[in-house]
C-alpha cells in the first residue's frame, strides 16, 4: 500500500477486483491508481473513472462518495430518494446492522431503481455481509457496483450541458476521499 492507498496500480485493482474489467473497457496498466482514474476522464468514456473510483474506495467509504455525490443533486431527486439518503448517512456515521436492514429494506420497497435506491442497496448489502472492516471481493465488488450504479443515475437526470462537469466535480470528490482514506491508512500502520 504505497502512499497508503489500497491499490498502488491501477493492475493492482483489477487483479483483486476481476469484477472491475468486466465493468469497464479501459485496459489495466501499471500507472498509479489515481493518475489512470484521472485519465479516465479524459478519456472517450469519462464515465469510467466513476466505475474505477467506486472500486479503489473502501466499501464505507464508497457509498459515502455515493451519498455526497447525490447530495449534491437534492434537486432532482424524489422524497423517496431524500429518506433513503438519510438511512445511508445514518448507517455510514454508524454501520449497525439494524441500520443496514433499515436501508435494503427501505430501498427494497421502493418499486424502481431510482439514483439512491443503490446507495442504500449498496449500505445494506455491504452492512449486512461485513464482518468487522473487511468484507469479501464478492460483497465489495457488489458494493462497488451498486454506487457506480447510484452516481451514474445521479449524473443521467443532469442536463447534458452541465453532466460533464459535474462527473468531473464528482471523481475529484472521489480521488479526495481516496487521498484521505489513504493518509488515515497511513497514520495507522505501526511506525
Amino acid at each position: 500500500m504505497v502512499n497508503g492507498l489500497r491499490f498502488k496500480t491501477a493492475r493492482d485493482l483489477f487483479a483483486a477486483y476481476p469484477a472491475a474489467s468486466q465493468d469497464m473497457k479501459a485496459t489495466p496498466t501499471d500507472q498509479p491508481s489515481l493518475e489512470f482514474c484521472r485519465s479516465l476522464l479524459a478519456s472517450k468514456v469519462p464515465e469510467e473513472a466513476v466505475t474505477f473510483c467506486a472500486y479503489l474506495l473502501p466499501d464505507r467509504a464508497a457509498v459515502w462518495w455515493g451519498h455526497e455525490c447525490l447530495n449534491h443533486l437534492t434537486e432532482l431527486l424524489e422524497e423517496q430518494d431524500h429518506r433513503l439518503l438519510a438511512l445511508v448517512h445514518d448507517w455510514v456515521s454508524e454501520p449497525l446492522e439494524h441500520r443496514s436492514h433499515a436501508a435494503i429494506n427501505e430501498a427494497s420497497a421502493v418499486g424502481q431503481r431510482t439514483p439512491a435506491v443503490w446507495i442504500a442497496l449498496a449500505a445494506g448489502q455491504n452492512g449486512m455481509s461485513a464482518y468487522g472492516d473487511e468484507t469479501s471481493p464478492q460483497a465489495s465488488s457488489a458494493t462497488a457496483r451498486a454506487v457506480n450504479a447510484g452516481i451514474l443515475a445521479g449524473l443521467a437526470r443532469v442536463a447534458l450541458a452541465d453532466r460533464l462537469s459535474m462527473l468531473i466535480a464528482f471523481v475529484e470528490m472521489g480521488i479526495h476521499l481516496a487521498e484521505m482514506e489513504g493518509a488515515r491508512n497511513l497514520s495507522d500502520e505501526p511506525s
